[in-house]
């Protein structure tokens, strides 16, 4: 019987594994798909007037990302007062203020993408379920994931 459960416990670890690094290289695979496809750094480097310090920005987002990453995974705490809290939560709403302005540029393309590929009589459809999609996984995150 131990055995048993021995490779139930292996096959869980092995299982969990897999979802877990799959689900990494899909949310990794969107993110760099999403930068790469709405010209974040190069308009960055556009609207700054810096294209000689393009490597720069893209080091910074591979830096945060490596970083956030880890601080996720061994719960690191850094000790601050809130003034550091205001610094960083301006930085993540420049991020996100840019991001937004990114996505309504890519909201304009939608409609080409449909025309070209004979999908506009669906093109409700497939707006609502990118809308019922965000807010499924909302409401399972907050209830049942961190539960």
């Amino acid at each position: 019987m131990k055995k048993v459960n021995g490779l139930t416990d292996l096959l869980k670890t092995a299982f969990s594994s897999f979802v877990g690094f799959a689900g990494g290289i899909a949310v990794g695979g969107g993110m760099v798909a999403l930068f790469v496809v709405l010209d974040i750094i190069p308009r960055l480097a556009q609207l700054t007037r810096s294209y000689h310090k393009v490597h720069w920005f893209e080091g910074a987002m591979v830096s945060g990302a490596l970083y956030w990453t880890f601080a996720d995974f061994w719960n690191w705490i850094v000790p601050s007062g809130q003034l550091a809290t205001i610094a960083v939560g301006l930085f993540h709403g420049v991020f996100i203020g840019m991001l937004a302005a990114a996505l309504t540029e890519v909201l304009n393309v939608l409609p080409i993408l449909a025309k070209r590929l004979h999908l506009i009589p669906y093109m409700f459809g497939l707006l609502l379920a990118m809308v019922l999609g965000k807010i499924a996984g909302s409401l399972f995150d907050w209830f049942v994931y961190h539960q």
